[in-house]
């Protein structure tokens, strides 16, 4: 981990097209800025790490499950 001392109105750049910018200190917390291009995801660390833990419980498959929809669904045309 990178570990930088700023202050306000400072910042930083990360790979040429991401700039972060410190824009002002208040009752213990610390406001701010990033200008990124739009197709770069930008999350909190809380909403990322939630994201993480649905995509990881979402590609746990019970096997159990899928045999009980496999019985109750249409069979497919056989190849012929």
């Amino acid at each position: 981990m990178l570990v930088l001392t700023r202050k306000i109105g400072e910042g930083l750049v990360i790979d040429e097209d991401i700039r972060i910018t410190l824009l002002e200190e208040r009752d213990g917390k610390i406001r701010i800025g990033i200008e990124a291009p739009k197709d770069k995801k930008i999350y909190r660390q809380e909403i990322y790490d939630r994201i993480c833990q649905e995509n990881q419980a979402a590609s746990q498959w019970d096997l159990r499950k899928l045999d009980a929809l496999q019985a109750v669904l249409p069979a497919g045309k056989e190849s012929e």
